[in-house]
This record gives structure tokens, C-alpha cells and sequence, in this order.
């Protein structure tokens, strides 16, 4: 399984989440749940299955936690310059149908802001655009429609 790309300044968010959950939230949920079942029967305990819910949520959250982060590969935040688009760059693309020009960043898993023009790599304009060159028309498809973007500048 490949793992996801991810800046460090992201694994180490991650990272922190993890341990929060791990060691405050398990706790927490855990107490919950033991004073829920000081309620008595637990067929009709709402408390308690709402605890149990709870506890499922985190636990599927912390599995998914570490699979990330035991696979994630992890870049640093500025690219070394290269005439090919990679994570962390800078391009600008012309939408061939419209003539607009769209300036955007390519950015690693966890990262994606499209309001500020940051796409993730794992994105489909994201993984057309990575390893072009200026010059390069790439075709994307986002459901039923296909839009052609040559790229302009990349830095």
C-alpha cells in the first residue's frame, strides 16, 4: 500500500492528534463509559450507547491515524526547483476554453485549501499537473466534463 504524501509540518499535526486521542480522549471515553453502566440495565442505556458509539468513532479515527502515519511519506515543504511541476509548486494554467488564467499550489494529503488555490496532488487536476512542464496542455476530467489547461508558468 503506498502511503500518502504529507508535508512534515502535517505528519507532526497528525502526530499530535494521535497522542491526544491515545491519552486524553481514550481516557475520557473509557469513564464515560464505566459510569454509564453504573445506570444499571444496559439494554436501554442510552448513556451507554452513546459511550459506545463514542468509543467506536475514536478508535476507527486512531486506526486511521496510524495506518497514515506509518505509510505517509513525508516531503519537505518547498520543492527543489525543477522545470517540472511537483508537490509544493507554484503554477499558473490557462483554462483553454475560457481563456482564464488560474494560479494554483499543489499540495501534499491534509494540506488542500481550493478558496486560496491550494490543490492536492491527489486531486485530479493535481495528479494531471504533476510532472508537466510549461507549455504542456493537460486534460481533465471531473465527472461527466473534460476542461484542457496549458500551463503557463510554474515556480
Amino acid at each position: 500500500m503506498t502511503g500518502k504524501v504529507i508535508s512534515k509540518e502535517v505528519y507532526e499535526k497528525l502526530k499530535a492528534e494521535l497522542e491526544r486521542l491515545k491519552r486524553i480522549e481514550r481516557k475520557e471515553i473509557a469513564e464515560k463509559i464505566k459510569t454509564a453502566k453504573e445506570f444499571g440495565d444496559l439494554s436501554e442505556n442510552a448513556e451507554y450507547q452513546s459511550a459506545l458509539e463514542e468509543q467506536k468513532k475514536l478508535e476507527r479515527r486512531i486506526f486511521e491515524l496510524e495506518n497514515l502515519l506509518k505509510t505517509a511519506k513525508v516531503i519537505k515543504s518547498k520543492p527543489i526547483k525543477s522545470d517540472r511541476i511537483n508537490i509544493g509548486s507554484e503554477v499558473e494554467v490557462i483554462n483553454l476554453e475560457n481563456k482564464k488564467s488560474i494560479k494554483l499550489t499543489i499540495v501534499g494529503f491534509g494540506e488542500s485549501d481550493p478558496l486560496k488555490g491550494k490543490i492536492s496532488s491527489d486531486s485530479p487536476m493535481g495528479k494531471s499537473l504533476l510532472g508537466k512542464r510549461v507549455g504542456e496542455v493537460v486534460e481533465i476530467q471531473v465527472g461527466n466534463k473534460k476542461s484542457k489547461y496549458k500551463i503557463k508558468k510554474i515556480n
